[in-house]
């Protein structure tokens, strides 16, 4: 079972070890990233491959909008430490309890992340080379 720790975010906090970072505030709220965001929780691990598995899971939740049922406030919505900390468990240990499938599940968004990478670089390319021509043709 993976061991770890939630806590708010502090700005100028240096954490040792493997932690990922879920945001706290907005309609992106329970976003997972890796370098911190200004508002954000904390999640300390022990080790990278708890990091690593907790990561894939908080971003299907986020994915699934999961926490919009969550947020708080009228102008920007928030998510309180103590809702996150308590549903965020419950889904953790319920999907050690289906490791394997998890584990499926992670690779299959990988592969759905690095396709969907591939495919904004060749938006991106197709753009350009629909640039240049327009260039060149209105010269």
């Amino acid at each position: 079972m993976p061991n770890f720790i939630i806590k708010t975010h502090q700005k100028n906090a240096v954490y040792k070890g493997n932690q990922i970072y879920i945001l706290n505030k907005g309609m992106n709220s329970g976003k997972p990233q890796k370098v911190p965001f200004t508002n954000s929780y904390v999640i300390l691990f022990q080790n990278e491959e708890d990091a690593e598995t907790v990561y894939w899971l908080a971003y299907s939740l986020w994915k699934a909008k999961f926490w919009h049922q969550s947020l708080l406030g009228s102008v920007i919505p928030f998510l309180r430490i103590a809702d996150f900390k308590k549903d965020f468990m419950s889904k953790v240990n319920k999907m050690l309890q289906e490791h394997e499938l998890h584990k499926k599940q992670i690779q299959a968004l990988r592969l759905l992340e690095q396709k969907e990478d591939q495919l904004n670089k060749n938006i991106a390319l197709i753009s350009e080379m629909r640039r240049v021509i327009l260039l060149r043709y209105c010269k």
